[in-house]
């Protein structure tokens, strides 16, 4: 009879087991997710003549009214011939493409296509003529030189989007984004391709494992933890004086009022 007791007490519960199950399919539905995001690429042969005609479809039915039906451009858009595959990475890759609306340079915004989508039409635009390629895995690792990374990029990068990488204003509407929090690929098809006021960075300029240190710096700083306090978005200077300006003053003329009313 004891042994009876034990065993029944002992039973899970119906709620358990369900919580069980639920994180279970989670953590299997997380794991997928990223594998399948990490893997995309490798499961698209860009070569092939399948994938090809997928992505001339695709180009038709979303690009080709401000591109051209065969990427010749238009009025209303420039010609894709000799872009190469990068450039539609790196485009419709961010959100940037299909634009949502003209202006000086295209928003960032939640992309509209899936990763395999993307590659198709990349890989009918690299079909029409050479152009920059998807970069290779082996550079996107983050796992480069930091040092000369951070050095390559203080030379060439920080005068527009900051030496924190956070960005900076530049002419008639236009700025240089953020990188903090871009992908490794995007990072480098937008040193390859020059994307809007961006120059083009060839394998001349920068070899592949220069951009693969870049990156890693990037990457570095992203995950370094603030030693100096509140960063304040490191913008520089401007930020940090028109912080002391508009609260350390304002803490100082709160404090006067404050003693003269008590005074009084």
């Amino acid at each position: 009879m004891k042994k009876n007791k034990i065993r029944k007490t002992g039973k899970r519960s119906p709620l358990a087991t369900i919580a069980l199950v639920a994180a279970g399919l989670l953590i299997t539905g997380g794991a997928y997710a990223g594998f399948s995001q990490t893997t995309a690429t490798a499961e698209v042969d860009m070569t092939s003549q399948q994938t090809i005609d997928e992505g001339q479809k695709l180009f038709a039915a979303n690009c080709a009214t401000c591109h051209g039906m065969n990427a010749e451009g238009t009025p209303d858009g420039p010609s894709l011939i000799g872009v190469g595959a990068a450039s539609v990475h790196f485009q419709v890759g961010t959100g940037r493409m299909p634009l949502a609306f003209q202006g000086p340079q295209g928003m960032v915004k939640p992309v509209q296509f899936t990763e395999e989508q993307t590659l198709q039409m990349a890989a009918y635009v690299a079909s029409l003529a050479p152009g920059p390629e998807i970069p290779e895995a082996r550079y996107l690792q983050a796992d480069g030189d930091a040092a000369n990374g951070s050095e390559l990029f203080r030379i060439n990068c920080a005068m527009c989007h900051n030496v924190a990488a956070a960005g900076g204003a530049l002419t008639q509407g236009k700025y240089a984004p953020a990188l903090t929090g871009v992908d490794e690929a995007h990072i480098y098809e937008a040193m390859v391709t020059g994307p809007q006021n961006m120059p083009v960075f060839s394998d001349a300029n920068l070899t592949p494992q220069d951009k693969a240190d870049i990156i890693t710096y990037l990457k570095y700083i992203e995950k370094e933890t603030k030693v100096g306090g509140f960063g304040l978005g490191s913008l520089g200077p401007v930020a940090e004086g028109l912080f002391i300006w508009v609260f350390g003053l304002g803490a100082i003329v709160a404090l006067t009022v404050w003693v003269t009313a008590k005074s009084n």
